[in-house]
This record gives structure tokens, sequence and C-alpha cells, in this order.
């Protein structure tokens, strides 16, 4: 199935497995389909800083599993690992893990944060080889402070490029520089990503609407 309405406005809440018991689950499944929503993502989740989880849900694909067998029509969404997830010792363990949870009902997938293409179409490559068929959309950080670059590569382990850390080495010092250069970056990630036939991009915009402004300002003549 396919992300619906996805030519229009999508709203997708999201569920965790470490904030999640099955009756919060069940609760929110009425709740989003009492208003009409037809997706939604499942994830694991970062564990909180008092460390407090709930178990009903261990893994994401044990929280897709019960989702989908609670409603076969929702759009369910999932997260993908193209450099591997950091907890996980083995790229093929990793793939094996994502194909369990497709199996157990997700629909598509994003990705984590990553600086260079490649490392998506690789991904894909590799996950085809492995039957994993669902779309999967390209998730792209822009990164306009230095602080957040260490941030984001300490939480995700993806790797830097050369060429980008020079970028953050450069201007990372003088805010408004790096935040324009952040733009521009993940603007050329996009621009490169459709003219590959990548049709759906993901952006992590951290609730910073004149980051995802000034994206949509450089691609704008792509995508009408």
């Amino acid at each position: 199935s396919d992300i619906k309405n996805l030519h229009g406005v999508t709203v997708m809440p999201h569920l965790t497995c470490v904030a999640s018991t099955k009756e919060h689950v069940a609760n929110m499944l009425k709740q989003i389909r009492e208003n009409n929503i037809d997706n939604i993502m499942a994830l694991r989740g970062d564990k909180p800083k008092d460390g407090i989880v709930c178990e009903d849900y261990i893994h994401a694909s044990d929280l897709i599993r019960d989702i989908r067998a609670q409603d076969p029509d929702i759009c369910i969404g999932g997260a993908c690992y193209p450099e591997g997830h950091i907890e996980c010792e083995h790229k093929k363990d990793d793939i094996s893990f994502l194909k369990e949870k497709v199996d157990a009902g997700c629909d598509f997938l994003t990705t984590q944060m990553y600086f260079d293409n490649n490392i998506y179409y690789n991904f894909l490559y590799r996950i085809r080889e492995k039957g994993i068929t669902v779309p999967v959309l390209p998730g792209i950080m822009p990164i306009t402070n230095k602080r957040q670059l260490a941030r984001s590569v300490a939480l995700s382990g993806t790797d830097v490029p050369a060429r980008f850390r020079a970028i953050v080495d450069h201007f990372g010092d003088h805010p408004a520089a790096m935040k324009q250069a952040g733009i521009i970056y993940a603007s050329e990630q996009i621009v490169d990503l459709i003219a590959n036939g990548v049709t759906h991009i993901h952006v992590y915009s951290m609730n910073k609407p004149d980051v995802a402004e000034g994206i949509m300002n450089n691609i704008s003549a792509l995508i009408r």
C-alpha cells in the first residue's frame, strides 16, 4: 500500500514502544480512526532520561504487528537505518530485523539521517536483494548549527563526509552562515535524489519552519 493522502496534507501520529502500553495503543488507534487519520508511524523510540520504559512492546516489529492485528487497513510507517542501527553490530543482522518489521505489517519506511546519498542508494540495493520491496523515503536533516551535528552523530552514528565536515569547520562559528550552508547542503542532497527518480522525501526540519521554507525555496521549480 502507499501513504494515504501523499500528495496533500499528510497527518501522521507517532507511537513508540518505550512509551506505549497495549491499552494506550488501542485507545490511540480508536482516536486516530475517529479523526479520519489513515497513517501512523510505529517506532521503538529513544529511552527516556529517567530510564523508565513500558515493556508491552520490546521491538518496533512487536508494535507494528499489534497495530496491524487491530487495524488491517491503516497505513503503517517504520524507521530504517542505511548505515546500520547504532546498537546492531552487523548490517546483515540489521536488514534481517528490518525484514521482520516489514513482514509484521509495515507499509513504508523512512530512513535515519545521512549526509551522502550513495549510502541511500546502496542501502536500497541491499534491502531489495533481501526481498524488502516497500517504499523507502530518504530522511534528510539540514544541519544548521555545529552543536546539532555533534548531537545527531552521537545519536545516529552516521558518517560525516569530509566535504560536509569542512563546511561545519569553516562556518560553524558563524550562525547565519552555518544556517545558510546547512540549508544549501540539504537542498543539494534533495536535488540529487529527485534527479535519480526519488519522488518522496522526508525532511527532518526539527520544528524549524524557516529551515523548511529555505529548502522549499531552493527546489521550488523542481517539484512543480
